[in-house]
C-alpha cells in the first residue's frame, strides 16, 4: 500500500490528508468546518434512522475523498481511510468504547475497528477509538501519542493545547493519567458571550502584547480564577489596559491557571504537542512559570505518524 487517507474528524473541524506510507509524507489535504457536531446535527435534522447514520457520515467522507482522488486517479484507488477523533464517539460515524488506562503509548493496545469498503464507499475505513480514565477522556490524542515515539523508560507530561487542552502523564511506556482543561472553550465564551466581551478585542498581535500576556500568566497561576477574570472588566473601567491588551491578558490568565497544576508536582520532562498557532503562546507561558518544555512536536505530523504506526501494527500496510 503506497498511500492512505489520514482523517482527523473533530467536534468542530474536518481534516483529510493523502499520505505516502513511505516517510509519512503528506501529499494533499482538505480542511473544512464540518465537524462531527455539524454532521450529527445534519443527520438528526434529516430524520434518518439510527441504522442509516454510518451511511450519512460516509457520504460526506466520500465527497471529500473524491476531491483528492480525482487528482491522483488510480494511484490512490483502494487506499484506506484512517479516522481519528470524534468519528468513533457517540455522535460519530460508529461508536467504539474507550480504551481504559493504563495503555501503551505506541498504540499497540488501542481499540481499532475496520469497516470494509462497499458499493456506497469503496475504501476501507479504519476507526481508532479514544481512551479514558475514571473521570476523563481523550479522542485523537491517543493516536498522536503513538506518533511521538517516546522512550519506554520516560516519565513525561505531554500537553496537547486546544479548545479542550489535554495533559497526558506517561511512565514506563504507558499512559497513567489524563486531564482535560476547557481553556480554549472558556476563552471563547468569556471573550464573546460574557460581560467581558466589551472589554476585549482581538488584534494582529505585536510584540508589546507579550507584556500583558505574561502578566496574565503570572496572575492566573497564583490567584483565584473566578476573581481574577473580573479584572479584565476593571482593567477597562479604570483605563489600565486597552481592549487589545486585555485580550492577551485574559488569554494569559486562563493558560496560567491551566498550567498551575504542573507547578505543584515534582519536576518532570514536558513535551508540547501542537500546531504553530499555539506553539509560541504555550512555550512562553511554560517558560514564565519555570516549566520550559523539553521538546515541542507538531500535532499534524505526529497524528499521521501515529496512524501509520497503528496501520502497520494491525497488518494493513
Amino acid at each position: 500500500m503506497k498511500y492512505f487517507f489520514s482523517c482527523d474528524w473533530g467536534t468542530s473541524s474536518f481534516r483529510l490528508r493523502l499520505v505516502e506510507t513511505g516517510g509519512a509524507k503528506m501529499v494533499s489535504s482538505i480542511e473544512t468546518g464540518h465537524g462531527i457536531a455539524s454532521a450529527f446535527d445534519g443527520w438528526k435534522q434529516a430524520g434518518h434512522s439510527e441504522s442509516e447514520r454510518p451511511l450519512f457520515f460516509k457520504r460526506y467522507l466520500s465527497e471529500q475523498v473524491e476531491k483528492i482522488s480525482s487528482t491522483y486517479n488510480e494511484m490512490v484507488h483502494g487506499a484506506p481511510v484512517v479516522l481519528s477523533g470524534m468519528a468513533s464517539s457517540s455522535i460519530g460515524l460508529f461508536e467504539l468504547p474507550y480504551r481504559k488506562i493504563p495503555f501503551h503509548c505506541d498504540g499497540s493496545d488501542l481499540l481499532v475497528h475496520r469497516i470494509p469498503g462497499d458499493d456506497t464507499f469503496t475504501n476501507d475505513i479504519i476507526l481508532i477509538s479514544g481512551a479514558k480514565s475514571e473521570i476523563d477522556v481523550i479522542r485523537g490524542e491517543e493516536t498522536m501519542l503513538a506518533g511521538c515515539v517516546l522512550p519506554n523508560d520516560a516519565e513525561q507530561l505531554l500537553i496537547f493545547p486546544g479548545t479542550h487542552s489535554k495533559h497526558i502523564r506517561v511512565k514506563g511506556g504507558k499512559v497513567q493519567d489524563i486531564n482535560t482543561f476547557m481553556t480554549g472553550e472558556l476563552f471563547n465564551l468569556l471573550s464573546s458571550k460574557s460581560i467581558l466581551s466589551n472589554s476585549v478585542e482581538k488584534d494582529s498581535g505585536d510584540s508589546e502584547a507579550d507584556v500583558f500576556f505574561i502578566k496574565g500568566v503570572k496572575e492566573g497561576s497564583a490567584s483565584n480564577l473566578l476573581n481574577s477574570i473580573f479584572h479584565v472588566r476593571t482593567n477597562q473601567l479604570f483605563k489600565k489596559m486597552t481592549a487589545f491588551e486585555n485580550y492577551h491578558y485574559l488569554s494569559g490568565l486562563l493558560i496560567g491557571y491551566e498550567l498551575q497544576e504542573i507547578t505543584k508536582d515534582q519536576p518532570v520532562a514536558t513535551t508540547l504537542v501542537c500546531g504553530e498557532g499555539l506553539k509560541k503562546t504555550y512555550l512562553q507561558a511554560l517558560d514564565v512559570l519555570g516549566l520550559g518544555a523539553t521538546s515541542c512536536l507538531d500535532a499534524d505530523e505526529v497524528l499521521v505518524k501515529g496512524q501509520l504506526q497503528i496501520l502497520g501494527q494491525r497488518g494493513y500496510l
